[in-house]
């Protein structure tokens, strides 16, 4: 028998990718999106990658009558947890929106858990829990500071629920993957990043503006204290992010965990700078860029990159994608895109 997994907010970027790799690894893959960021088309897509097409869920993880109905429906083996508000600025502005989006639903969920003997939860966590750091790279024992931003501080409240139900449910087990910065799109562009509105994530801003669809590209601050004065992240290919969610799971499946509750850091252990990003686009795509340099945005940090040694050793898994690919990738991805409005037109 297969294994049925729920994935959450699994039309969504990293949800979308992670369900395609899902199916290739042999598991029966649900879906529930509301598709408040994310569009019904990328069901096709990952049909179109993987040849199956995911048993799809359309409601709000904040209505727990029809999150009871799914879990009485379909019998899971495990869950992987994407949906949630994720712009850091966004949620500057709205800070009760995320406090509500991200919070609420993981207990909802967490209750239909406990509630249906659903056992395995895979939560996707940020590497915003650890603030700005004092120390780079971020190791596992990096100390969490306070929250830059309310995005931030609902991932840190998010594990901490986590946590505690885990130390209070003996049948449930957890384990958290700090993202560090996402980006790129799967090989064949039928999925890829598809931010509704104007995108407040790096990568599909410049893809955006080298099609022509926004003008320019604003990068915030260049008098950081970094080697060109522009923010550092620690950028990974989407499909290897995807990845990691299966061992992830896979270890909670086959008892392989060291405690109920684990996190890991899931990047390259490589910082970027926001220019060096630029330049890669610019090299593989073959498109000067237009950008101009503005002034600073509010809850950004500064510099923030992955030491992956840990997650290397425990989980067995690293990253093997290249910025450059990432950056063609994610050109690839905005050129179908192109096309495909070319046609609607």
């Amino acid at each position: 028998m297969k294994k049925k997994i729920l994935v959450t907010g699994g039309l969504g970027y990293i949800g979308s990718h992670t369900s395609v790799e899902l199916i290739n690894k042999g598991f029966e893959v649900v879906i529930v999106d509301n598709l408040s960021n994310s569009e019904k088309g990328a069901l096709d897509g990952i049909e179109k990658i993987s040849g199956v097409r995911p048993t799809f869920y359309e409601f709000d993880l904040l209505d727990s009558d029809q999150l009871d109905n799914l879990f009485k429906t379909e019998k899971l083996d495990g869950i992987i947890h994407f949906a949630a508000s994720k712009a850091v600025g966004e949620s500057v502005d709205k800070p009760r929106l995320y406090y509500r989006n991200n919070l609420q639903t993981l207990l909802n969920l967490l209750d239909a858990m406990v509630a249906h003997g659903v056992d395995n939860i895979v939560f996707s966590s940020s590497c915003t829990v650890y603030g700005q750091p004092d120390v780079l790279p971020v190791t596992e024992q990096t100390p969490v500071q306070p929250a830059l931003s309310p995005y931030g501080n609902t991932k840190q409240i998010c594990e901490e629920i986590l946590r505690d139900t885990v130390a209070a449910d003996a049948n449930v087990k957890a384990v958290a993957l700090r993202y560090f910065n996402p980006v790129g799109a799967h090989a064949s562009a039928e999925i890829g990043e598809l931010p509704l509105g104007v995108p407040q994530n790096l990568m599909p801003f410049i893809t955006q503006t080298g099609v022509g669809k926004r003008e320019m590209l604003s990068v915030f601050g260049d008098d950081y204290d970094t080697k060109d004065g522009t923010c550092v992240r620690d950028y990974i290919h989407v499909v290897d992010l995807a990845q990691a969610h299966i061992v992830a799971l896979n270890r909670m499946i086959e008892g392989n965990q060291k405690s109920e509750y684990e996190f890991f850091n899931v990047g390259t252990g490589t910082g970027s700078t926001v220019l060096e990003v630029i330049q890669s686009f610019e090299k593989t795509s073959g498109e000067k860029l237009n950008y101009k340099i503005v002034e600073r945005r509010a809850g950004d940090i500064e510099k923030i990159y992955a030491d992956t040694t840990f997650s290397n050793k425990e989980l067995g898994w690293s990253s093997e994608k290249t910025l450059d690919d990432m950056t063609s990738s994610a050109w690839k991805w905005q050129l179908h895109l192109k096309e495909k409005e070319a046609e609607t037109v």
